[in-house]
């Protein structure tokens, strides 16, 4: 689990290989791009009283590969995988008469409100409990989370992270030490500085042995059961009882996704005993992540190993879970 952090100059030269999974990191209402026909293709939002540019979802990802190049030297990175969402899609001023089906396509025009991407180191990998891990770095851009009606020294809103991704189902392990929720910058140097220190910070062995001790603990089917339970009902408690609750983030499909998965999944599913290892529940909450849209998945990714740690504690130390009970 080594990798060299001697600080280099920031390479020119972006990664260029196809990312080695064939499975999405996300699903919901996304689809797939590329880093080329982002900068190519799409059109990037400005501030309306000034006509500035944003922050493009390309450059986020190109200086994303930029920090990681430089960090990560002598590592092998690979290119970036992009999913993209809530498309605004419009038209040239001399096709504005045209009927929709008549537009050919270099009369339109089109950019995506959210972006989500993860870039792959997979020379920084280990196994947990049968499936290998490799370390991954990303990103979310929302630009509904921007004031697009100012001018362009307002601050733009980003969500940055790493953490690693089990290659059996892609899903990612993301928790509170590997993950900025709201990095607030004016200009790309600012975004490049704030990746550095997550990742400068950021100790990808202390993640690891506490996914590792989620291997260790069980629960069984009635307690599979009470969870379950507990977390649909979580969202309908009165306000004075919920707050001294730890929070769920998942709402009831995901939570049947869950138990589906419990009973079927063919790497993550109950033993014959019906137990269950935190391991693979922390994977089945992490695989029911995948349908939630981009603005909310980072969230419930930490929410996911927060609600396995606080199992794991709970019967540890053989202590109440709401939960559980």
């Amino acid at each position: 689990m080594e990798h060299n952090t001697n600080m280099l100059p920031s390479p020119v030269i972006l990664p260029q290989e196809e990312s080695s999974s064939n499975k999405s990191f996300i699903e919901a209402n996304t689809e797939k791009t590329t880093l080329s026909e982002l900068k190519d293709d799409h059109i990037i939002p400005v501030f309306v009283k000034d006509n500035e540019p944003l922050i493009s979802h390309g450059d986020f990802i190109e200086a994303t590969s930029i920090v990681a190049l430089d960090i990560y030297n002598g590592e092998h990175i690979l290119k970036p995988q992009i999913r993209v969402s809530h498309p605004i899609k419009g038209r040239i001023p001399d096709a504005k008469d045209k009927p929709a089906h008549l537009l050919q396509d270099w009369e339109k025009t089109v950019f995506y409100e959210r972006m989500m991407f993860v870039i792959e180191i997979p020379t920084i990998k280990t196994m947990i409990d049968g499936s290998q891990l490799s370390f991954t770095i990303g990103g979310v851009k929302a630009y509904n989370s921007d004031n697009l009606y100012s001018r362009n020294i307002s601050e733009q809103h980003f969500k940055i992270f790493c953490g690693f991704q089990n290659k059996i189902c892609s899903n990612l392990c993301v928790w509170t030490d590997g993950y900025l929720a709201d990095v607030k910058v004016k200009n790309i140097g600012q975004l490049k500085g704030a990746l550095r220190m997550l990742l400068e910070n950021y100790n990808q062995n202390y993640q690891l042995f506490n996914l590792n001790k989620l291997t260790e603990f069980s629960i069984t089917e009635k307690q599979f059961a009470n969870l379950i339970g507990r977390a649909r009902m979580y969202q309908h408690l009165p306000a004075d009882v919920r707050s001294g609750i730890p929070p769920i983030l998942f709402g009831d499909q995901q939570m049947s996704n869950v138990v589906k998965d419990y009973y079927r999944d063919q790497s993550f599913c109950r033993d014959k005993n019906g137990n269950i290892n935190l391991w693979r529940l922390y994977n089945l909450f992490t695989g029911a992540n995948k349908s939630s849209y981009i603005d909310s998945f980072l969230d419930r990714s930490v929410n996911a190993y927060n609600l396995a740690e606080q199992i794991r504690l709970a019967v540890e130390n053989k202590r109440h879970s709401w939960y559980l009970s």
